[in-house]
């Protein structure tokens, strides 16, 4: 429905995207972001092969270093997989963030900068109430806000925890020049360590697992990385993410649709959030430009259903007696670990 007033809240490369998507829809799309205004926070920053051919719909074509598989360490054990049909990218986020800012900013797409205080939807539309600002009426309402979702909290979605242990994430760049063109993925005690080459000078470290993980801790359990990152100095400041998972009751409440991590986020075991939470935002922009919100429950399930059973199913694993037996696994059974990363890179 071509000129609906779509507002998307949430300034990260998956509410950037949506504001993309909804301007090609023919939508009049605005953006309101209250995060970094460097828009940068801790997340892995591979962009798996599946992620190319949206950014070619975006228009974009933001600067990396090529990714050319995954290979997975366990103690004196590891196997490797290289994606069958093209590479992958390894990406700054704030290099990501640009692009698609710089993107809008072509489209002519107003963002602005203030934080969504209340919201009020009804049949007509829906009514953002604003801190130190007028009021902000939208016909649709594209919450992007990522892991800790104020728009799903306000309209009282956020399901309680689970009763299992939670998990986090830190991450930190390090100037250090590849040593791979793969990402790799260590197994660290109770900790994984994931090293994605972002550039030709400068390399992403992040670590997930329990409370309290030390990002020194993991690399210090992991000799090799040690030693590649011996004198390198930090690119970037330490940043955090977490607790995961994020559950929330449902996708959509009326005219509001939840869209990427604030519509549910299991973990980032897999690194597939970014494709996914792209694949969202291009339904929530099919089903606001049919006119039928109704429609993207479904359209949600269908986009994010592989993505959770593997995300669960890899985080049980990695839980369970089983978690030391990994990449042994893997090398046992070559054809089955292909599939599943072929699965996650497509």
């Amino acid at each position: 429905m071509r000129g609906t007033r779509v507002v998307i809240v949430g300034g990260g490369p998956v509410g950037l995207a949506a504001a993309v998507f909804a301007h090609h829809a023919g939508l009049h799309p605005v953006l309101i972001e209250a995060g970094s205004p460097d828009g940068d926070k801790a997340c892995g920053e591979g962009l798996m092969p599946g992620v190319s051919p949206l950014l070619d719909e975006l228009g974009i074509d933001p600067e990396g270093h090529e990714l050319l598989g995954v290979s997975y360490s366990q103690a004196n054990s590891r196997v490797d997989h290289r994606f069958v049909q093209a590479p992958g990218r390894g990406v700054r986020r704030t290099e990501l963030v640009d692009a698609l800012r710089a993107r809008l900013d072509q489209c002519g797409i107003e963002r602005t900068r203030a934080r969504v205080t209340a919201v009020d939807h009804g049949p007509h539309g829906v009514r953002l109430s604003i801190a130190e600002g007028p009021d902000r009426h939208a016909d649709y309402v594209l919450a992007c806000d990522g892991l800790h979702s104020t728009i799903a909290a306000q309209l009282g979605l956020v399901r309680p925890p689970a009763r299992t242990s939670r998990r986090y994430g830190l991450r930190q760049h390090f100037q250090r020049a590849p040593w791979s063109s793969m990402i790799e993925v260590h197994y660290a005690g109770d900790t994984e360590l994931y090293i994605t080459p972002v550039s030709d000078d400068t390399v992403g470290v992040a670590v997930l697992g329990p409370k309290g993980l030390s990002l020194e801790g993991a690399i210090a359990q992991v000799p090799s990385v040690a030693g590649h990152l011996e004198g390198a100095e930090p690119a970037s400041s330490l940043r955090g993410a977490g607790p995961f998972p994020h559950r929330v009751k449902k996708a959509r409440v009326g005219n509001v649709l939840l869209v990427g991590d604030a519509a549910g986020y299991v973990d980032a075991i897999t690194g597939e959030g970014l494709r996914v939470g792209f694949a969202q935002a291009k339904e929530a922009v099919a089903a606001v430009s049919a006119g039928s919100p109704q429609s993207y429950p479904r359209r949600w399930r269908a986009v994010t259903r592989e993505f959770r059973l593997l995300t669960r199913g890899l985080v049980l694993l990695a839980r369970s007696p089983l978690r030391r037996s990994i990449v042994p696994l893997a090398r046992t059974f070559p054809g089955l670990f292909g599939a599943v990363v072929n699965r996650l890179a497509r």
